[in-house]
């Protein structure tokens, strides 16, 4: 989502995936995206930048910022999800550390949309806040799935552009 509208908030609702809120405040554009591994992998930062670009921002004055997301030491994964990030850049292995599970490794996921974002021209940065080891601040779906809880609550990111 993406506004030059002063007063309308832009919000994600996440719960281990990457909510990353983006300002070029020299055009007063802001957006938002919800972005999880498919996303991130995908284009969905890209799409970010391009739609705040046909509302007048310059890529080069955007600056973006990951919120609190799942980190790598709690984001096993399985032998296909290497092999699909792998298959489509070689370099991506980068984002990959062995799991303590045969088979399975440890996803960057933080690192990795944080790449895409400088990668696609716009200042990025990251909290650095993992919503799985921070249980009194943030839900987390992989962490309620571990527990076998019923539902895991969401936290909302929000951007808004105030009046001048």
């Amino acid at each position: 989502m993406v506004t030059d509208r002063p007063g309308v908030a832009l919000g994600v609702l996440t719960a281990d995936c990457g909510p990353i809120l983006f300002a070029d405040p020299q055009a007063r554009v802001i957006g938002a995206a919800h972005a999880g591994w498919k996303g991130a992998f995908t284009g969905i930062l890209e799409a970010t930048v391009a739609a705040m670009e046909r509302l007048g921002a310059a890529r080069d004055r955007i600056t973006a910022v990951l919120g609190p997301s799942i980190s790598q030491t709690a984001y096993e994964v399985g032998p296909e999800f290497v092999a699909r990030f792998v298959a489509a850049d070689p370099t991506n292995e980068r984002w990959f550390t062995p799991s303590l599970r045969a088979g399975h490794a440890m996803f960057d996921l933080n690192g990795y949309t944080v790449e895409r974002l400088a990668a696609a021209g716009v200042g990025a940065s990251q909290l650095g806040l993992c919503t799985y080891a921070g249980e009194d601040r943030f839900f987390s779906y992989r962490r309620t799935t571990h527990r076998n809880e019923p539902d895991y609550g969401r936290q909302i990111s929000a951007i808004v552009l105030q009046e001048v």
